[in-house]
């Protein structure tokens, strides 16, 4: 019988493999029971109650894989608050968990410039942002990135200006998005490029089996990946939090 948020489900070969219940399960844990208990332990009891709602509401969407995991909004939003972040940007909201997290860390005056295709799904959770008294901290504009953050280069005037900025989006623009947000991030500043471990494919033989959406985007980020450690206008650091994320510290 499956204890602690796991089921059993029987593999091709008969063996039993657990399947890990958590929406937005993305950690590449070996041991689903290890990160059941560090949810358990450090990550629920402190999640707030505004972040708990969200992440409740997100469970019944159909495509709520694509939220992101609990364990990291945690980790974003301390990290922000270690940044003492203000002026962040964030490309791919979905129903807004992460963005929740990062406007929750702001200061009462600070901003983010939130960016989707989808704005339906963002409206999913606004109430419940807006419940929690951080939705003025939010600009919120639906289409894609590339567009928006060309503007903003050709106006000159962001330059260096964020503080941090988050990207969870399509991956094949992500090497499109680096291009553009360096400029745009500040000397010190952080960009999180989020799945950067993609399901654990990185690793894994072209031949092996994977889903159709997670062959088709692993060479994007195997690519991204490749470009981040060669780019020495920054300092990466690679972590097996969620999906993995990958934290640039621009220094030049």
């Amino acid at each position: 019988m499956a204890t602690n948020g796991e089921t059993k489900t029987e593999s091709t070969n008969g063996e039993q493999v657990s399947r890990h219940q958590e929406v937005g399960h993305k950690s590449l844990l070996q041991s689903d029971a290890l990160y059941q208990y560090i949810l358990e332990t450090s990550v629920y009891p402190r999640e707030p109650e505004p972040m708990k709602e969200l992440r409740e509401v997100t469970a019944k969407h159909p495509w709520n894989i694509m939220t992101t995991s609990a364990d990291e909004g945690q980790f974003i939003n301390m990290l922000l608050k270690l940044v003492n972040a203000k002026n962040t940007m964030e490309i791919g909201v979905f129903t807004g968990y992460s963005l929740l997290a990062t406007a929750l860390a702001l200061p009462d005056d600070g901003k983010i410039l939130a960016m989707d295709i989808n704005r339906e799904n963002y409206e999913v959770g606004l109430p419940i942002i807006e419940k929690a008294g951080v939705a003025h901290k939010i600009d919120f504009k639906e289409g894609p990135a590339l567009p928006v953050l060309d503007q903003m280069i050709a106006d000159g005037k962001y330059h260096g200006t964020f503080d941090f900025i988050f990207v969870d989006a399509d991956k094949d623009n992500y090497i499109n998005y680096h291009k553009r947000l360096i400029d745009l991030v500040k000397i010190g500043g952080l960009i999180g490029y989020d799945n950067t471990l993609w399901n654990g494919s990185v690793v894994a033989p072209p031949d092996a089996p994977m889903r159709k959406y997670v062959r088709y985007y692993r060479d994007f980020v195997l690519e991204l990946n490749k470009a981040l450690a060669a780019d020495p206008r920054i300092e990466i650091c690679m972590l097996p939090v969620g999906d993995g994320i990958t934290l640039c510290r621009r220094v030049s």
